[in-house]
């Protein structure tokens, strides 16, 4: 409560402001509260009236303090998870209260904390999936010479994914920030796995191989260094994976994500990246075989037909053409 400015008697000051208010004691006592004056007019002039008059006085309880965010009232709720339990779980169980879902309309909640990182970071996943992915594909064009073939070895990624998300599922684990970052770890030791088989087949290839035993003799003589490199990564992961040391639950889902992604790409690999291989090339056969009859019937319109004698006496024998060998 302030009272109005008055002036000063001492020459020099100018106005002050004074401020009034109850003691202690009394601002509890509801009978003292209710006689307190309200003065009518501008200034008091016209007299005044008890405040229990123009109001309903009651103990009632409020926030201590304000605090503002943007320019807005804030109010924080926190919360910590309880044992094993996932953050994506409490979030769902917290936005299905009937409190949650009968708030006023000029109410916002806005996620925080965790809550806010886990949002951040299922968007930012995407985006950083489809990045790595094209740049993946695009250096695999740059070094195999065809746009083909590097569909094979991407191919191999979602069996990594997949193998991650068994093991969490077998383990009791959760979908937490450190597994996203260990899926994108995946990425490049599976696609490792897959470029050793391609371009071994390829080169194989290149010197004349059929492409079936090309591919075979891959998967023979690959397999060997694709599982030595498994082997290194499981036993290097598995401290981690029994929660070893401090700190060892944080990092435990991220390290069987990993073991489990490895295992499981690995074993399909062998089979499944040949065998994406042999579909790839078959797909890269037709395209150059219709491309290449598009070709030549267009030369023949061009010429109009004169010259076919000339031109089947001076055909050249016919190539045995593999794009994977491009």
């Amino acid at each position: 409560m302030s009272a109005p400015r008055l002036p000063s008697s001492t020459p020099g000051i100018g106005w002050c402001r004074f401020r009034v208010q109850l003691e202690d004691g009394a601002r509890g006592n509801l009978r003292t509260l209710a006689q307190l004056r309200v003065p009518l007019g501008q200034h008091g002039e016209k007299g005044g009236v008890p405040l229990s008059v123009v109001a309903d006085i009651k103990l009632d309880q409020g926030p201590t303090s304000i605090n503002r965010y943007d320019r807005e009232r804030q109010a924080t709720v926190a919360a910590d998870l309880v044992g094993s339990a996932a953050l994506g779980d409490a979030t769902k169980m917290i936005d299905e209260l009937p409190v949650k879902k009968n708030l006023p309309k000029i109410v916002k909640v806005n996620p925080s904390g965790d809550a806010e990182s886990l949002n951040e970071l299922s968007g930012g996943f995407a985006t950083a999936i489809t990045s790595g992915l094209m740049m993946v594909y695009a250096v695999l064009v740059l070094l195999f010479g065809t746009f083909l073939q590097p569909i094979t070895i991407l191919f191999s990624l979602p069996l990594s994914i997949g193998g991650a998300i068994a093991a969490l599922l077998l383990t009791g684990k959760q979908l937490t920030t450190p597994v996203w970052i260990g899926i994108l770890m995946l990425m490049g030791i599976v696609t490792k796995n897959a470029i050793m088989l391609v371009e071994f087949a390829v080169e194989s290839i290149r010197e004349g191989k059929p492409r079936d035993e090309a591919i075979i003799d891959a998967g023979m003589k690959r397999a060997r260094p694709i599982i030595m490199t498994t082997i290194a990564m499981v036993a290097g992961m598995m401290p981690s994976a029994l929660a070893f040391g401090d700190g060892g639950e944080f990092r435990s889902p991220m390290a069987l994500a990993v073991i489990g992604g490895l295992l499981f790409s690995t074993v399909l690999s062998l089979v499944f990246v040949p065998a994406m291989f042999i579909v790839m090339d078959d797909i890269g056969s037709l395209i150059w075989h219709f491309g290449r009859k598009l070709v030549v019937n267009h030369a023949d319109d061009e010429h109009g037909g004169h010259g076919d004698d000339h031109h089947a006496a001076t055909k050249p024998p016919a190539i045995v053409h593999s794009p994977a060998a491009e």
